[in-house]
């Protein structure tokens, strides 16, 4: 159930446009123009392992060069693949060499170039954390790119795809889905509500390769919170550390996410979005993330081929958009969804059933009126959903932003509420309330005068008195 820009919402997740259109044969030239790795060598001169493995590999491969460079402190030797050299087939074959395990072991990362716009499908080691500098580094490429592209929409679908494919009765990772990079997968991105969700890979690529201490899986969530934010929508509290499933093996069965336009939309929304443990507050919540972007009927079947809202762009024209400005993020969406004045503005069959089904009704009719209560549901349901089924490392994950304040509690410092002067915080306020009720109290009525409490304070004070006027 989501939007172009975020679209969770079906099997066909109305692809969310990106503004940069590549036609499907099509691929952008990328600035590195080969593809390598690099293996470090502990000496000057390779090693008789290094040389066996430069050998066997030029018989694998006969247009790959082959060269041992060495400076002053680290000898390595690099693998150059020509852009003729480097299809998945040839590269698979490389990959079984029986060497190649021991000498990855001992490399924490694998540096996998592109070219011709292709971004690499093989299998690399299980990465760690990714660095937080380079995550903030990363995040200043995003907004850049965001600026120049208008791929707003497709950057949150991609995020979304990555981890809407969660399921909380497996517990194993990564067999339990979610927010693990395995969408990078060629097996994946071919499902069918992944359609047109590679031009967002090749929007990125460029900046996974400038920064290869950022996992995939932390990349994609980034990106679709960054390209909320950046659209007008609400700070989303994020955290980082995403582990990445290290081969298509690892990719998840297709059919789990939502479709568009199923028979019983309100049950087929809870059977999806209930088994990645989401409720109705955070189905509606999500569901407004389809003020951005556009269907188009080539990659999900459904919307016009082109409106007057999308008929110049910006990017690509074309497709039908559920909102008039459908680059800015606010709550226009459940405005629309419920007027339906315009048919040039899409209404799938799970964004009526919001406006149908009494529980999602609550929450759309809030949203509809209450621009506030929509940002702080909504952040909090992206927040949520890009966890879902990830692996951290640190378990705990960490923060990118200086002072993340969402979710911790207030801290008391004495003077602030020392002195009439100052007003007391809602937070506060609310404690005060909690511990008044919890003894009896309430607005309109006092607490419950304890009569013999009151007359043993006067005894006790009339016995005080009489001893010091005795004395």
């Amino acid at each position: 159930m989501r939007a172009d820009g975020a679209n969770l919402v079906g099997q066909h997740y109305l692809s969310l446009d990106t503004g940069t259109h590549y036609p499907k044969h099509e691929e952008k030239s990328h600035p590195l123009a080969t593809n390598a790795f690099f293996l470090t060598s502990p000496s000057s001169p390779p090693s008789p392992a290094m040389a066996s493995l430069a050998g066997a590999a030029s018989h694998v491969l006969p247009s790959v060069m082959i060269a041992a460079t060495s400076t002053s402190t680290t000898p390595r030797l690099s693998f150059s693949f020509s852009s003729s050299s480097s299809s998945p087939s040839s590269l698979k074959y490389l990959g079984s060499f029986p060497l190649l395990p021991h000498i990855f072991r001992y490399q924490k990362r694998s540096l996998i170039g592109t070219s011709s716009g292709r971004f690499s499908t093989l299998a690399s080691p299980k990465c760690a954390a990714s660095n937080p500098d380079q995550l903030k580094s990363a995040r200043e490429d995003i907004k850049e790119l965001l600026k120049t592209t208008f791929c707003h929409p497709i950057l949150v679908r991609l995020g979304w795809h990555d981890a809407g494919t969660y399921n909380k009765n497996i517990e194993d990772w990564p067999q339990r889905g979610g927010a693990n990079g395995s969408l990078r997968f060629e097996d994946e991105l071919k499902h069918g509500a992944n359609a047109g969700l590679v031009n967002a890979l090749k929007l990125l690529q460029p900046i996974k390769d400038k920064y290869a201490g950022v996992t995939y899986a932390d990349l994609f969530q980034l990106a679709s919170a960054t390209a909320i934010e950046e659209a007008g929508g609400p700070k989303i509290p994020m955290k980082y550390g995403r582990v990445d499933v290290s081969g298509p093996d690892e990719c998840p069965e297709e059919g789990r996410l939502p479709d568009a336009g199923p028979p019983s939309p309100s049950s087929h929304l809870r059977d999806v979005f209930y088994r990645m443990g989401l409720n109705d507050k955070e189905i509606v919540a999500l569901s407004g993330a389809h003020t951005l972007g556009r269907a188009r009927s080539e990659r999900s079947g459904w919307g016009k081929p082109e409106t007057r809202y999308t008929k110049d762009g910006p990017g690509s024209p074309g497709g039908q958009s559920w909102t008039v400005q459908w680059l800015k993020f606010d709550n226009s969406y459940f405005k629309d969804i419920k007027e339906r004045r315009d048919e040039d503005l899409l209404v799938l069959p799970t964004d009526a059933v919001l406006f149908e089904d009494s529980s999602f009704k609550e929450y759309a009719e809030k949203y509809a009126v209450y621009h506030d209560v929509f940002f702080k549901d909504y952040a909090e349901a992206h927040a949520k959903l890009s966890n879902l089924g990830a692996k951290f490392d640190p378990p705990e994950g960490f923060s990118i932003d200086s002072n993340p304040t969402q979710g911790q509690p207030e801290k008391f410092v004495a003077a602030k509420y020392s002195t009439g002067k100052r007003e007391l915080s809602d937070t506060m306020k609310q404690k005060i309330r909690a511990e008044y009720e919890g003894l009896g109290g309430t607005p309109d009525k006092p607490l419950p005068t304890n009569y013999f409490l009151n007359i043993m304070i006067v005894i006790g004070v009339l016995a005080i008195l009489t001893s010091l006027l005795g004395n």
